[in-house]
């Protein structure tokens, strides 16, 4: 008689209740925050009135429409008439993929210098409680330091917690463009830290951005740090559905096709982010060569080949990342699946020594950073698989022009 202990289905039970217990526990110890929303946002208002607005006497195209499309529009206006829509609906201009780039980074100073000021009204009015007083004192200081001459932003809404993205590099003469998707609690206020730099979206492609470079001198990059949708706050049940996942995956997707150019696109996707990059998988443009997770929760899949995405796989994870204690299940919607480094996923499994637990992966000096580096570039030839036999590199060639796995 088969022993009870070593019955599958009470190991499943087992992983089940502990599932249970993980999200009990997260629920009732305060980790769970509720986002503060503050009625029709600004970016609301202003896409309503793009929505009505007219240049010379037409009808603008629907903000929402194809990045291609609204490509072509910006492409037929004279430099003045794209100048003057940047500064009636700066917002809405900032925030449009298939805008030019450049008129984006000027459309979103524009909304942030006014921004700023309607927080600097705020400050100082009496309306206000003194703890409202101080948050417009925090958002108005952070706007500032985003209009700084070098900062790039390529989307910008000050909704609630806020969403965000900068680049760093030339996106339009890019000849491989990476983009970080980071996971929970990023929003405007936690996008660049001083404390654990490398643990925000801002030191996170910065410090990519500076690998890149040092790998492949001569190949011209961009880096996009993504903090352009609602992440879920704290570890609580947000976090452990795809609810957020799904909202995110449609906006990255909705980026991706309203990037210029053709170059390669390469997605590193961190924690919570890895399950935005699963969901976003199947609706991936062409151009995305590369997904690359690390300290993934789970895609959403069982394995790497029902991603239904002709990009390449790869998965990394610190052996001190506490996020391999998570149950790699998912049962009602709850968790994420299987775990992406174990070798039935089927991922390219690449080394991560050095990142030091959970939030360590884009430290200089690392393993994962010089790998994430090598794929951004397109050296697959230098990446160090987590192995020794060297399978994350199979059938792969060393230069950027490379075929697909």
């Amino acid at each position: 008689m088969t022993s009870f202990d070593t019955s599958p289905h009470l190991n499943v039970w087992r992983a089940l209740l502990a599932l249970a217990v993980v999200f009990v526990m997260l629920a009732t110890t305060g980790w769970t925050a509720v986002r503060g929303q503050r009625g029709t946002t600004a970016l609301q208002a202003s896409l309503s009135a793009w929505e009505r607005g007219r240049l010379h006497g037409h009808p603008l195209p629907a903000p929402d429409a194809a990045p291609a499309l609204l490509g072509r529009f910006f492409a037929s206006l004279t430099a003045q008439d794209r100048g003057r829509l940047a500064h009636r609906y700066p917002l809405a201009v900032g925030n449009m993929n298939g805008a030019p780039v450049k008129l984006r980074y000027q459309a979103n100073r524009i909304a942030l210098r006014q921004a700023s000021k309607a927080e600097l009204k705020r400050m100082h009015d009496s309306r206000l409680t003194p703890a409202g007083q101080q948050d417009a004192g925090r958002r108005m200081r952070q706007y500032t330091t985003l209009m700084t001459k070098d900062r790039q932003i390529l989307a910008f809404d000050p909704g609630g917690t806020g969403r965000i993205a900068e680049v760093f590099g030339d996106l339009r003469t890019a000849e491989r463009i990476s983009v970080v998707v980071p996971g929970v609690d990023t929003d405007l206020f936690t996008f660049r830290r001083t404390y654990r730099p490398y643990s925000a979206p801002y030191g996170m492609a910065k410090s990519l951005y500076a690998a890149e470079r040092t790998a492949a001198p001569g190949t011209r990059t961009a880096v996009i740090a993504w903090a352009d949708y609602t992440a879920p706050s704290g570890l609580g049940v947000d976090a452990a559905t795809a609810m957020r996942a799904e909202e995110g995956a449609v906006r990255l997707n909705r980026l991706l096709r309203g990037l210029p150019g053709d170059s390669p696109v390469s997605l590193f996707c961190h924690s919570y982010g890895s399950v935005v990059c699963g969901v976003a998988a199947r609706g991936l443009p062409d151009r995305v060569s590369d997904i690359a997770v690390a300290a993934s929760p789970g895609m959403r899949v069982a394995e790497a080949s029902r991603l239904r995405t002709s990009a390449r796989v790869w998965a990394m994870r610190d052996a001190t990342d506490w996020i391999q204690d998570v149950p790699y299940l998912e049962l009602g919607g709850l968790g994420h699946g299987a775990d992406p480094v174990s070798p039935a996923f089927g991922a390219r499994v690449l080394s991560a020594r050095g990142a030091k637990g959970h939030a360590g992966y884009f430290e200089p000096g690392t393993d994962s950073l010089a790998n994430f580096a090598g794929i951004g570039v397109g050296a697959y030839d230098s990446v160090r698989c987590a192995h020794d036999d060297d399978r994350c590199r199979a059938d792969l060639s060393g230069t950027a022009g490379a075929g697909r796995a």
